[in-house]
């Protein structure tokens, strides 16, 4: 039974994963490529500041890939196998479910698992860290970035579970409703712990070092020796739209997760739903059926 739901959240990840791609070629690609454009104007004047100032600019690598191949073929292949891998921890999540948080029908369980998952593993960890497009972030904290990103999802998933169980055992004692709101409460303080401790990506060794004290990574006006600036900061219209389209994406592929895989987890779980639309061997057919 296992191996079947676990298929069959692969195919529901597979084509949830599709239809994010597709939201995000059409909404989100054209904010990368003003993001892109706002990079190479400004390494352009940063390599004319050092310039005026005796630097020898680094000469930049060859892409590996075309813009092309990168915004059809990268983006549209990682957003299917990241569905993929999706769909399978999501039927995970779902068997662990099953039978455990009251009777649901397979469509409704499905439907909650997939609003945990775009919760625990992608809205909490957003609004501490949230989706920057290219432009954004230096190559120095790649890794420390990752690194604290892992650690809100491992935190947001692991207090998500916790906040399950601790709903369940106080139901018997105040009620579903007053279970699940302590349980919540529960919940939001623990992951606004975490988010308290963590540190802002602007505060950050290579940035404060380079930027001082500041709340993120977006980049600042460009200046001159003299202070002018030469080059504006990131345009807050560009950072904005990436960031909404990129929530949107997410809420599309994991509704859609749920709305794909509840139908094929009700045929699995409850074969006699199949049979008892079906007339019975000997049965006549109602009358005025075609």
């Amino acid at each position: 039974m296992e191996k079947r739901l676990i298929l069959r959240g692969g195919i529901a990840g597979a084509v949830a994963g599709l239809l994010a791609f597709v939201f995000a070629r059409i909404f989100a690609e054209p904010q990368i490529a003003k993001a892109i454009d706002y990079e190479s104007g400004r390494d352009a004047a940063q390599e004319v500041l050092d310039k005026a100032a005796g630097l020898t600019p680094e000469a930049a690598g060859p892409d590996i890939f075309s813009r092309t191949i990168q915004a059809n073929v990268g983006i549209g292949l990682g957003m299917v196998f990241f569905g993929i891998a999706m769909g399978a921890l999501f039927a995970v999540a779902y068997a662990v479910c099953l039978g455990r948080v009251g009777k649901l029908r397979p469509r409704n369980l499905a439907m909650l698992v997939a609003l945990g998952g775009f919760l625990g593993v992608y809205l909490v960890p957003f609004v501490k860290y949230p989706a920057n497009p290219p432009a954004i972030g230096h190559p120095e904290t790649i890794k420390d970035r990752g690194n604290l990103y892992l650690v809100m999802v491992v935190c947001s998933v692991v207090f998500l579970v916790g906040a399950v169980w601790l709903g369940k055992r106080l139901q018997a004692r105040f009620g579903n409703w007053n279970a699940t709101l302590l349980a919540a409460g529960a919940y939001i303080v623990a992951i606004g712990i975490v988010m308290a401790l963590l540190p802002q990506l602007g505060e950050l060794s290579a940035n404060v070092h380079e930027y001082g004290h500041q709340a993120t990574e977006t980049p600042l006006p460009l200046k001159d020796a003299k202070g002018s600036i030469v080059y504006p900061g990131f345009p807050a219209d560009v950072l904005f739209s990436f960031r909404f389209y990129s929530v949107a994406a997410q809420a599309l592929l994991w509704a859609s997760l749920g709305l794909v895989f509840g139908p094929m987890a009700e045929r699995l779980l409850d074969p006699a739903m199949r049979t008892a639309a079906k007339p019975a061997p000997n049965q006549p057919e109602p009358a005025g059926a075609a």
